[in-house]
């Protein structure tokens, strides 16, 4: 897919996913929305896809929502968020968490807003050294959406979280990286490099797995010990029929690399 709001190229059991409006630092609209949902469905379909890397075009990760499309004329009636939220925002976050592969982010300059939330939602973030964070909902007399709400103080705490969005200031990486918000902060020139290698090594893992890893963290978020030790034991037994497991043990007895295909 090139030419639009979305690049994506497939390499490597790994489909690229390039946010493509630099001159508007990446900020969505419907196209990009719908464009970024069109593409999210042909990954989940492909077989063949085992990761995916998200990233931005220019010097910006995403800058959350395009406010020119939301600009109100003095006297105009006021536009219902809720209507967005509904028809974008939260099918993307929902299709992010449960697609059954593993995905990596990597911010490149400023997510800012919904940009920020989606970046969090990815299964493994790498930022830029001179990436920032920017939860700046509340300087249009918004709160965070997209999930932010549920990922600030889950990750951060209830102080961070609040801080950070109520007070809009920029989180840099490395201090993203500290309070355990992202994975990593790397030198800006080695961030795709790092990126990229670590969606090869996940495209030639245990697709099954990690699918089951993504399935089972997401519910423990809302889940007690007893039920999660339960869905660990059905999400394992389900992974013990799986042609990669035979190979694991296998290759584990055999003292050599595995050779993991994502079958069932």
């Amino acid at each position: 897919m090139t030419g639009s709001t979305i690049l994506m190229e497939m390499q490597e059991g790994v489909a690229r996913v390039t946010l493509n409006r630099p001159d508007k630092l990446n900020s969505f609209n419907v196209e990009m929305h719908e464009a970024l949902a069109s593409a999210l469905e042909e990954i989940e379909r492909d077989a063949g896809c085992r990761a995916v890397l998200l990233t931005g075009a220019g010097r910006g990760f995403c800058a959350g929502q395009d406010l020119s499309d939301r600009h109100v004329k003095p006297g105009g009636p006021p536009k219902d968020l809720g209507l967005t939220i509904d028809a974008y925002y939260n099918p993307l976050v929902r299709r992010l968490r449960a697609l059954p592969k593993p995905v990596v982010v990597a911010v490149n300059g400023i997510a800012a807003g919904a940009g920020a939330n989606l970046a969090l939602h990815g299964d493994i973030v790498l930022a830029a050294r001179s990436a920032r964070f920017i939860q700046a909902f509340a300087k249009i007399g918004l709160l965070p959406d997209s999930g932010g709400t549920w990922l600030l103080p889950r990750l951060l705490g209830e102080a961070r979280g609040r801080a950070l969005a109520m007070l809009t200031e920029p989180l840099p990486a490395e201090q993203a990286e500290a309070w355990g918000l992202i994975w990593k902060a790397v030198d800006d020139d080695k961030l795709m490099s790092e990126a990229a290698a670590i969606a090869k090594s996940l495209a030639a893992g245990p697709t099954q797995a990690f699918a089951a890893i993504k399935e089972a963290m997401l519910q423990a978020a809302t889940s007690t010990l007893d039920a999660q030790l339960d869905r660990e034991r059905e999400l394992q037994r389900r992974l013990g029929f799986t042609p990669d497991y035979q190979e694991g043990v296998a290759a584990f007895i055999e003292k050599r690399a595995p050779r993991f295909t994502g079958k069932t």
